[in-house]
Parts: structure tokens; C-alpha cells; sequence
């Protein structure tokens, strides 16, 4: 059964992004669409494509390659001869005079070509392997360069794991094509033409009836061709299933012990094992159909060789030494037709991985500048949201309406219940979606006008969920500014109250925290987080949920730095804990996507409304 029939499309929930399955109905977790296999026929213009990558070194290197490739395939292609010279003239002449003065002649011809043969090969393999680095180099680069120019909804619907294997591994799989296939390809090219030429030459009648096999051997070799196709493309589909599975085991193995899900979880990922590796023995063993139907062919092509030889040689046609050399020359016939099927093989994978890779390269973002984008002008900080609507899918409004004006250098708190539209406003400023309709001005500019970077490096945000990167903790907040000086780095870190425990650390400011900042608590990798974006010295800050994981006392230091931080700044605050905004310029309360209630706490206090009934709920639990 096609494999991309048994495929199940991923669930919606209702933010239209994907879920898995019901606890407890096993072996039915989802799978993204991007993960089935792609039906299209054998694309040379992709091949083309990928090869283009070889184009900046052809000048370089390549004619290096080709000249080793020449003078390798003239030496091989010689010593045939001259070993027919040596049986035919010095070993058993027709005459019967042996000459051995010609016999160490030719003897030491054929050991200095050996030797040509043997710089030629390995010159050949050091240009070509440094061709292949740089083109494998230039691919994996344009691939990372363009994702992350990807908008968001490109990763809402895949797995990071899933993104990760089209930047290692299908990448990695190309690797051999470029290091050794394609100059392998000429050199086969090549040397079969010279052999073909030769044999001709040699007894047209003996090459022909030997050549004949051939149309025979590629008949049978094409009915494997889109089999084998489907298969590579499957264990592709596969191992991107087994890399996304891995890296959400990871990132969740908190949650999966804190349920003992272990058992479930290594069920899961045996079933996924198990899938893969019977995947790659069905690709496996057709791709080594290859191998048995070319030794078939040439032992067929080798009896036909002896018999009609034989023939020919007692018609006084051809003679021994003659017959020696050709069935040296069908001999290296065979070993580049044996590589060119194998070429073909490598050539299916190659076009099983572009074809993934190129899917990426050629998704367009679709949050991107205009071709007329200007600059945005340093912000001030007027912002103005006009009978805004946003769908993350069609015909399901997550805003609807939205009208907000919010003048320079005041903090606007955004609340309201999970899933009325908090987060999604903040993703608009930002402008990491776009709006289905309406218009969101900075200063008078529609952000849709101005360029992303430009927009985009002004506005500061700070997450619930805080990432901390791999490396020393002065890089985690430099991230903010790349040009900053270590002197401005503590000097936000002071600001924010994060000095005192950065000092405490073994190394300071140098200290090395693992990837998320695991050995530091929540609290403190959300300090960091304020750091960094104060270092950015952003004209509009953004607190998304930002003091949720911090304790009372650490909330109370950074209130009264943002009351400093917060001054000149257009700054909007997305909040649960209600305290938190109380000083606040103004108060949006949001339900289902529309503005319930604006003004300040004591405004909205009075009104008795939602707001006085979020906070009379919130008290109620403390």
C-alpha cells in the first residue's frame, strides 16, 4: 500500500494549529502533511537546479578534476593494449622469436602509466572532495538563511524536528553525489565511450555481439526505476517522522515522567523504529537489484565473448594477445555500466532529499516587504489599531474589530481570558502575522508599508516562556545588541535586579547555561530576558506574560525598575496576575476577540464590569 494513503492529516484544535491525538488511543499521534511522500516524476530541471551549486568552483577546480579524469581514463584505457602487444609481439610473436628487450619495454611503460594512473585518481579525489565540501556548505547555508526568513505559520505546522532533518540529513544524503557521483559519472561516461571506440576498432564483429547485452540489462534496470524512487522518498518520510518524535520527547520529557508516560512514549518510538528500518530493507534491497542484474548481464556478455573469440581466433580474425585485451576492456565495460546503475540509485535519493529541500527554499514567507517598503523612521510611539480582523484560518476570527489608539510613551494592559486575543495583538504590532483586514499604524506608517528589520529591530519583547541560548550568560543578554560593551551589559543586568544573582554564579557573567537555561530557574532566565530586551533599547516594549514565573519579591524590584525602564517608551503589558497593572495608562479587556472595556483601574473599577469581575476572581482564590 502507498504509504502516503495510510498517512493521517493532522487535527485542528481551535487555534487552528496541530494536536495529537485523545490520551490513551495509542499509536494514533499525528503526522504533518509535509511528512508524505511526494508524488512527481523524475525532475531534470531540479537536477539541474542542484547542480547549479557546483557552478561558482567550475572555473577553479573543475578543470583540475577533468584533466586527473583525462589522464587516469587514457592510462587505464592503454595498458590493455600494451598488454596485448606484450603477448602478441614479445611473448608468443606469430614468428616464434620471444623478445624480452620489448617485454621489459612495454613492462615498464605499463608501470610508469600505473603510477600516472595513481597521482591522476589521487589529485581527483582531493579537488573533487573539496568541490563537494563547499557546494554541501553553500546548500545547508541558503537552506538555514532562508527559514529563517519563514513567517510563523510556516512552523505552526511543523515539527521543529521535522525542519531539522531537511537542514542535516537531506542535506548530509547529497553529500556523496557531489564528493565523488558526479565526476564518477563523467569518468564512466568517458571511459565507456573509449571502450566502445575500442572494441570497434579492435573486431567490430566480437564488440557488437558483446555491446548487444547492454539494451537487454537497461530494459530490465527502468522497471526499477520508480519503485526505487518510492522507496528512498519513504525512508526520507520516515526518518523526518523519527527526528520530529525525538525532538519532542525531549523538549516534553518533563511532562512524560511527570505522567509516567515513559512506557507509552518508548512504544511509540519502537513502532516509529521498527517502520523506518523495514522502510529502508525494502529501498535497500531494491537498490541492490542492481548489482546481481549487472553481473548477470556481463557473465552472459563474457560467454558470448570466450565463444565467439575462440571462433574468431581460430579464423585467423583475431589473435590471442587481442582477444586478452578485449576481455580486459569488457571487463572495465561492465564496472562503469555496475557504477552508472548505482549512479542512477544515488540519483533517486538525491531527488528524494531536493525535492524536500527545495520545498523549503521555495516557500515564500508570508509576512515580507513589499517591493516599495521605505525605512521606518525611529518610532515614537503613537500607535493606532483601525476595525482590525485577524483569521489564523479562514472564516474563524480570532480579533474582530479591534479599534485602539494608544499615544506615545503610555503602558497599555491587555487582559482578558485565554484565547480572547491578547497574544494575537501583540503578534500584529510585531507584525509576525498579518491582518485579514483593517490597518495598524506606527507614527501614521501602516506597518504593511515599512520594511520588517527595520520595524521590527524597535520593538522589544519579552516572553512567558523565556529562551535561553547555549553559551556564557553575557552572550544571552548581548543577543539584545550584538555591538553592546560588557559595561552596558551589567548595566541593564542591574537594572532589572539581575546583577546580584549573576555574581553569585560560579562564573559570573561568563558562566556557560545548556540550551534553555536549565540551570537556572524561571525566575531568573526571565530576568535575563528583561535584560536583554532593555539592552535592545526598544521604542515599543512588549511584556507578553512576562512576570509569571517570577516570585513576589523579584516582581517588586522589577516594578519599580520599569517604572524607570517603561518612561518614554510606548510599552504594552499582557497579564493574569492582574497586580501587575494597576498603574497602567490604560487597560484593554478583551473577550473573544473584541474590546469589552477600556481605561484605567480605577475607572474600570468603578464600572463594575469585567474587569472589576476578573479581579474580584482572582482575590477570591489568593
Amino acid at each position: 500500500m502507498n504509504t502516503a494513503t495510510q498517512t493521517k492529516k493532522y487535527k485542528q484544535n481551535d487555534t487552528g494549529k496541530p494536536k495529537g491525538s485523545e490520551p490513551g488511543k495509542t499509536g494514533e499521534r499525528f503526522v504533518y502533511q509535509d511528512d508524505e511522500v511526494i508524488e512527481k516524476p523524475f525532475n531534470w530541471a531540479q537536477l539541474t537546479r542542484l547542480f547549479s551549486y557546483m557552478k561558482p568552483y567550475a572555473k577553479q577546480l573543475l578543470p583540475l578534476v577533468i584533466l586527473m579524469m583525462v589522464l587516469g581514463t587514457v592510462t587505464k584505457l592503454t595498458v590493455p593494449y600494451l598488454t596485448s602487444m606484450a603477448i602478441d609481439k614479445a611473448i608468443a610473436p606469430k614468428d616464434g622469436a620471444t623478445s624480452l628487450n620489448m617485454l621489459y619495454t612495454i613492462t615498464a611503460i605499463i608501470l610508469v602509466l600505473y603510477i600516472i594512473q595513481w597521482l591522476a585518481s589521487t589529485y581527483r579525489i582531493k579537488f573533487t572532495n573539496i568541490i563537494g565540501q563547499r557546494v554541501i556548505y553553500d546548500l545547508r547555508s541558503d537552506l538555514f538563511k532562508h527559514i529563517q526568513k519563514l513567517s510563523f505559520n510556516f512552523f505552526d505546522k511543523r515539527p521543529a524536528g521535522s525542519v531539522l532533518v531537511r537542514i542535516t540529513n537531506d542535506v548530509n544524503s547529497l553529500q556523496e553525489l557531489f564528493t565523488s557521483g558526479v565526476v564518477n559519472l563523467m569518468i564512466d561516461c568517458v571511459q565507456l565511450l573509449g571502450i566502445i571506440i575500442i572494441l570497434l576498432v579492435i573486431n567490430w564483429k566480437l564488440g557488437l555481439a558483446v555491446i548487444l547485452t547492454v539494451p537487454v540489462m537497461f530494459v530490465i534496470s527502468t522497471k526499477l526505476r520508480i519503485r526505487i524512487r518510492r522507496a528512498w522518498q519513504d525512508v526520507r518520510m520516515k526518518n523526518s517522522r523519527i527526528n520530529s518524535h525525538l525532538n519532542e520527547s525531549i523538549q516534553g520529557i518533563r511532562v512524560t515522567q511527570a505522567f509516567t508516560q515513559e512506557q507509552e512514549n518508548i512504544r511509540f518510538f519502537d513502532k516509529m523504529n521498527m517502520d523506518s528500518k523495514k522502510s529502508w530493507d525494502r529501498a535497500s534491497m531494491l537498490n541492490q537489484g542492481f548489482g546481481p542484474l549487472i553481473e548477470i548481464t556481463g557473465g552472459v556478455g563474457t560467454l558470448i565473448l570466450f565463444w565467439f573469440g575462440a571462433y574468431l581466433i581460430q579464423d585467423g580474425q583475431l589473435t590471442v594477445g587481442l582477444l586478452v585485451a578485449f576481455s580486459s576492456y569488457v571487463g572495465n565495460f561492465w564496472e562503469p555500466i555496475n557504477r552508472l546503475g548505482q549512479m542512477y540509485n544515488q540519483l533517486l535519493v538525491a531527488m528524494a532529499s531536493s525535492e524536500r529541500i527545495f520545498e523549503f527554499i521555495d516557500e515564500k514567507p508570508n509576512i515580507d516587504d513589499k517591493p516599495d517598503a521605505v525605512p521606518m523612521p525611529k518610532i515614537q510611539g503613537d500607535i493606532k489599531l483601525q476595525d482590525v480582523v485577524f483569521e489564523y484560518e479562514k472564516g474563524r476570527q480570532a480579533l474582530k474589530g479591534i479599534n485602539l489608539d494608544v499615544k506615545a510613551g503610555q503602558t497599555i494592559a491587555l487582559v482578558g481570558h485565554t484565547g480572547s486575543g491578547k497574544s494575537t495583538i501583540i503578534n500584529l504590532l510585531s507584525r509576525f502575522y498579518d491582518i485579514t483586514k483593517g490597518k495598524i499604524t506606527i507614527d501614521g506608517l501602516d506597518i504593511r508599508d515599512v520594511k520588517l528589520e527595520t520595524l521590527r529591530s524597535q520593538i522589544g519583547i519579552v516572553l512567558q516562556d523565556t529562551f535561553i541560548f547555549s553559551g556564557t550568560i553575557r552572550d544571552n543578554i548581548r543577543f539584545g545588541r550584538l555591538d553592546a560593551t560588557d559595561e552596558e551589559i551589567e548595566a541593564v543586568a542591574k537594572a532589572v535586579n539581575a546583577h546580584e544573582f549573576i555574581e553569585k554564579l560560579p562564573g559570573g557573567y561568563d558562566t556557560e547555561v545548556e540550551e534553555r537555561g536549565n540551570m537556572l530557574s524561571m525566575g531568573q532566565r526571565q530576568l535575563l530576558s528583561f535584560a536583554r530586551a532593555l539592552l535592545a533599547d526598544p521604542r515599543i516594549l512588549i511584556l507578553d506574560e512576562a512576570t509569571a514565573s517570577i516570585d513576589t519579591e523579584t516582581e517588586l524590584k522589577i516594578q519599580e525598575a520599569l517604572k524607570v525602564l517603561l518612561k518614554g517608551r510606548t510599552s504594552f503589558i499582557v497579564a493574569h496576575r492582574l497586580s501587575t497593572i494597576r498603574h497602567a495608562d490604560k487597560i484593554v479587556v478583551l473577550d473573544h476577540g473584541e474590546i469589552k472595556e477600556e481605561g484605567n483601574h480605577a475607572e474600570l473599577m468603578q464600572q463594575r464590569g469585567t474587569y472589576y469581575g476578573l479581579i474580584e476572581a482572582q482575590f477570591r482564590f489568593i
